[in-house]
């Protein structure tokens, strides 16, 4: 892909994230400086089409990206962002509270970041020992109205042990924050889930994960997952 196609789907994606809305030829013209007209923003969106990167969900209606357009995004625009120091303070703060086990603490911890995130957070403590929290933002995302997905994600909630003891065999893939998206993602091929394995003192290794929409925040997500796991590593 050339660097003007590449710089139109960044783009693209950056103003679906943000507004969850399709994306319109004159919305990359009044909100990011191309210096293109429109006739060739739109004509460059029709080959990002026809590659596989976009599509129109309806007639008349802007374009989102695909499966496709979103691993390309991650592995070529994703950044390795810092926390801010408001949002270290946030975490760092849940684990001060005295009297709590172990197993609490990362509890609370997983409520702060759905809190957060704005998504769904899951742990798994071993295989068999599982919490999840923030499935109400889940579905107030406007990608989960549609009836048949929510019926499918409250599916998989219902077997979340199979789901968990299936992420504990690949646990050795998760020493960093791994982006498991679409058909990759064990919670369903229209989300993402952001994972990575943790460790307390004297305790077996666990898993943590946030799960949202395609169109989560991936690099506020993926920081947070990387701090929490320096925050656990101290506990």
């Amino acid at each position: 892909m050339n660097d003007r196609k590449s710089a139109l789907l960044s783009a693209i994606i950056k103003e679906h994230v943000e507004t969850g809305n399709t994306v319109a030829s004159k919305t990359i013209v009044d909100n990011h400086n191309f210096k293109l007209s429109p006739a060739t923003i739109r004509n460059e969106m029709v080959v990002l089409e026809k590659e596989g990167f976009i599509y129109q969900p309806y007639t008349s209606a802007g374009r989102i990206p695909t499966e496709k357009g979103w691993k390309f995004y991650i592995e070529n625009f994703l950044k390795d962002i810092e926390l801010s120091n408001k949002q270290k303070g946030f975490l760092e703060g849940l684990l001060k509270e005295k009297g709590l086990t172990k197993e609490s603490v990362v509890k609370k911890v997983a409520k702060g970041l759905a809190e957060l995130s704005k998504d769904a957070v899951f742990i798994g403590f071993s295989p068999d020992n599982f919490y999840y929290t923030g499935l109400s933002n889940l579905f107030r995302q406007p990608e989960f109205q549609k009836i048949d997905l929510v019926q499918h994600i409250s599916e998989v909630v219902d077997h979340l042990d199979e789901v968990v003891k299936n992420i504990f065999k690949q646990i050795k893939e998760y020493d960093g924050a791994k982006i498991l998206i679409g058909e990759e993602n064990p919670f369903g091929k229209d989300c993402s889930s952001i994972v990575t394995s943790y460790c307390l003192e004297g305790e077996e290794t666990g898993v943590i994960g946030v799960l949202g929409p395609m169109r989560m925040n991936y690099e506020d997500n993926q920081a947070m997952m990387k701090y929490i796991k320096k925050l656990f590593s101290n506990l």
